[in-house]
């Protein structure tokens, strides 16, 4: 009843010998990995035949993945162990397939949860599928780029001073979160620009909900103003931010790696490290313009609003 599967995949535009060179090598995975970017000072040790690393930290837990098969170009098999936030076991697999001079690369997973947590299971496979999917990311931008345009700081706790705001509300999946997002913000524009309206600050978006079960999302995302309008078309609304704590994470770098701010927020309120304000939905600030700076050097702050 507490088993439950992974599978996503992605197609690498690199010959699959380095692929493959790259994930067999424990020691590259803390650049691509999608939690030990929550925790960049997490404790590693790996073994020195390469067969095996283990981590221990305040906000990934602990744990240890061996491998147990393998064969070259084409194939790895895992071990997983957790130790910590609770025991777990699972089998993981890394499937290469050779397209041309593209790389399609499959991550797989056989979990079972403690029997106590089965009611979770949908919420977990939903929840590593989207993980699954940011380390893909970030494995591809590595092997394409050289690198992965993806930087968090933790910037501590800090008062928001509060704002009002014009925005477009949206409900959609999270897969198409990108896309709408780029509809809503030109929507947004023509009205200002229409009504003469300046904003009187950066541009905004407040996630209400995210269901990773549903793979749903509803945000709103707008700009803020000295005063709302007194009237509004019916496909924009208004509201406020009020003055707040607040957890900051900075994100810099391609917008395609913001959930690895997202992540390692909620992953600190996991673990308590914060303590979150449910009476105020989290909100991410917009620092530059992407048109006017390379993806790699564009700027999101993340606010989580919480508790003193």
């Amino acid at each position: 009843m507490s088993n439950f599967e992974v599978e996503r995949s992605t197609l690498i535009g690199i010959p699959v010998e380095q692929v493959y060179a790259t994930v067999r090598d424990f020691k590259t995975w803390p650049t691509w990995s999608p939690w030990l970017c929550a925790e960049p000072d997490c404790a590693l040790d790996f073994a020195p035949d390469g067969s095996q690393y283990s981590w221990k930290g305040d906000i990934v837990g602990s744990g240890e993945m061996k491998v147990t098969a393998e064969r070259e170009n084409e194939f790895i098999e895992y071990d997983l162990t957790f130790h910590s936030p609770w025991k777990s076991t699972a089998k993981v697999r890394f499937v290469f397939g050779r397209e041309g001079d593209r790389t399609r690369t499959t991550w797989l997973m056989d979990g079972k949860l403690p029997f106590y947590m089965f009611l979770f299971k949908g919420m977990m496979a939903a929840a590593i599928g989207l993980d699954y999917k940011r380390g893909l990311a970030m494995l591809k931008d590595l092997m394409q780029k050289g690198e992965v345009p993806s930087k968090l700081e933790f910037l501590g706790q800090s008062k928001f001073p509060g704002l009002s705001y014009v925005g477009v509300k949206t409900t959609c999946r999270i897969a198409d979160v990108a896309e709408k997002m780029e509809a809503d913000m030109h929507r947004i524009i023509k009205w200002a620009q229409d009504q003469h309206i300046t904003p009187s600050g950066k541009a905004l978006s407040i996630y209400h909900k995210w269901s990773v079960t549903q793979g749903t999302t509803t945000y709103t995302l707008g700009f803020p103003v000295e005063k709302i309008p007194g009237w509004l078309p019916e496909d924009l609304v208004s509201g406020k931010i009020p003055s707040c704590d607040v957890e900051r994470i900075r994100h810099t770098g391609a917008y395609l790696h913001l959930g690895n701010a997202w992540s390692a927020g909620m992953a600190r309120i996991r673990a308590k490290v914060w303590k979150c304000s449910r009476g105020i939905h989290p909100f991410e600030i917009y620092e530059n313009d992407p048109a006017e700076v390379s993806e790699k050097e564009s700027v999101t702050m993340v606010h989580f609003p919480s508790k003193s």
